[in-house]
């Protein structure tokens, strides 16, 4: 199967390349610009994208590919700062703007050509900026095939040598002529055929997990009620058959009723063997005091994975894999590149066992976006409802509840939840939604109810339409909505008087709050 690889430079655009490109289907995986050449070369990619980033190449020490990308003859596309890292290193000249250019910018094709060539000649095109650096003059070779109105070169080409670089993102959604240049650059400058589709990769994961499991293992499947670990668990069943067994872990720090329906939907809907553990105590005690985020993932993982493993000895089979429904964009955010990269979290069902645990991770899904477990969930046959369900995060409450985690503040954030998504599923739009929540901040203010003075919690409502949950943006509720949701939460949840909504996107922001 051909495929792309994205040599990451510390974009916070580049797992959107990466979705453009899957949106094309054609596989593709995100590397950090760092990564060996040997290693390149044993991945044969059909073709190579340098993804932008915060650096400058005219500052030393900036981050570069291996020299050897340009001479492995495969295409080569470079977006924003992979275009200016590509011209200085193949001889162009790029030097520092005036100002900064960031936002929306029009752009004159003179050369509908390459990666370019699905666009129109001598015409106009909308695209997004986001740059310090501009290029002086091309590398030798290459030629200009569209400006600025002010003369900045917006997109080079060497044909001969098939490389292509873009000054602009064609990966967001504020350029409107993107994914036809993505498409030009896969299909028609790499030859990519339309070969990553669902239903080719749920034969090739079943071979897989048969292959990593062998005829007699067995494997434990943590199943959170969410759409990926019921995605996985279904994938794997279809792999393994009775030879899996589900394990549902009640931590605590679940959604009201969640528990119930997940021993509803999975034992008596789905038929699959389910083992429910209330850890709820454990969970809680272990979580006591801490109030950093990254602390409280650490804690909620480790004691996640040491539940499993009493379950697992406890349990009449010996089981040596236990299966998590670990996805692409955990393992993008979890890892700081040794390129230019953050971490902007990491992920409790990310990073590995302890060595103590004989035991080996299944994670069929790490390939895989959010989009993409949703329609693999249908393929595999999974009701609508059970995958059409809005994400629910691995630690839950717990990054919804600002500082300690307590039994009785895991109370008032479930009730509070429960009206706000009681509220919004009532309302027609509630369909085009990705995600909608209650959250309880650490800020404390006087109010008054019923002639008396209070001094109590304050409620966060947080709702955002997304497509994977890279990017987000928030929603214009009804007011009379947020007024339901305000007025209930601050009658019916005691400890709570006053509520507020949440207007920030993805980024700058995140979805969750921590």
């Amino acid at each position: 199967m051909k495929r792309i690889l994205i040599l990451d430079f510390g974009s916070q655009y580049t797992m959107l390349i990466a979705r453009r490109v899957r949106e094309q289907q054609v596989y593709c995986e995100i590397w950090p610009c760092t990564r060996p050449m040997a290693d390149i070369v044993a991945w044969q990619p059909a073709g190579i994208i340098l993804s932008g980033g915060p650096s400058s190449v005219t500052e030393a020490g900036s981050p570069r590919p291996p020299a050897e990308v340009f001479e492995l003859g495969v295409p080569v596309l470079g977006i924003c700062y992979g275009l200016q890292v590509m011209t200085a290193m193949l001889g162009g000249e790029v030097v520092a703007s005036d100002t900064r250019e960031y936002g929306k910018a029009h752009v004159h094709v003179d050369e509908a050509s390459g990666v370019l060539g699905r666009w129109t000649a001598d015409a106009e095109q909308l695209v997004w900026m986001s740059h310090g650096d501009r290029i002086a003059s091309a590398a030798p070779g290459f030629s200009v095939l569209a400006k600025t109105h002010d003369g900045v070169v917006a997109a080079v080409s060497n044909p001969e040598r098939r490389f292509y670089g873009l000054q602009f993102h064609p990966e967001v959604a504020h350029t409107p002529g993107g994914p036809s240049l993505i498409a030009a650059f896969v299909h028609d400058v790499c030859g990519c055929p339309n070969a990553w589709t669902m239903a080719a990769f749920v034969d090739e994961a079943v071979a897989a997990i048969q292959a990593q499991v062998g005829d007699e293992g067995r494997v434990l499947c943590g199943l959170s009620g969410g759409v990926d670990s019921s995605v996985a668990a279904a994938l794997i069943h279809r792999a393994i058959g009775d030879r899996l067994t589900c394990v549902f872990v009640d931590n605590g720090l679940l959604r009201k009723d969640e528990a119930a329906d997940v021993q509803r939907i999975f034992g008596e809907g789905m038929g699959l063997p389910l083992i429910t553990v209330d850890a709820a105590e454990r969970f809680l005690t272990g979580l006591a005091g801490v109030t950093d985020p990254e602390r409280k993932r650490k804690i909620i993982g480790h004691t996640f994975i040491e539940v499993f493993d009493e379950a697992a000895r406890d349990l009449p089979h010996t089981y040596s894999f236990l299966a998590q429904g670990t996805l692409y964009p955990d393992v993008i955010e979890s890892v700081s590149f040794k390129g230019p990269s953050a971490t902007i979290k990491s992920h409790h069902n990310v990073g590995g066992l302890p060595e103590r645990m004989n035991m080996d991770l299944v994670e069929p899904l790490r390939e895989l976006f959010k989009d993409e477990v949703r329609e693999l969930g249908v393929t595999l046959g999974l009701p609508g409802y059970l995958v059409q369900r809005q994400p629910f995060p691995g630690p839950g409450l717990a990054v919804r509840i600002l500082g300690d985690i307590t039994a009785e503040r895991c109370a008032l954030v479930r009730e509070a939840d429960a009206i706000v998504r009681e509220e919004i599923d009532a309302w027609p739009g509630h369909t085009a939604l990705w995600q909608y929540f209650a959250v309880l901040l650490p800020v404390r203010s006087v109010g008054v109810m019923g002639d008396q003075r209070t001094y109590e919690h304050t409620c966060a409502v947080r709702a955002v339409t997304s497509v994977d949950g890279m990017t987000a943006d928030w929603v214009d509720l009804p007011h009379d909505v947020l007024g339901r949701i305000s007025t209930r939460i601050i009658n019916e949840v005691r400890g709570f008087n006053r509520v507020v909504y949440d207007i920030t996107s993805k980024p700058p922001g995140t979805i969750e709050w921590e």
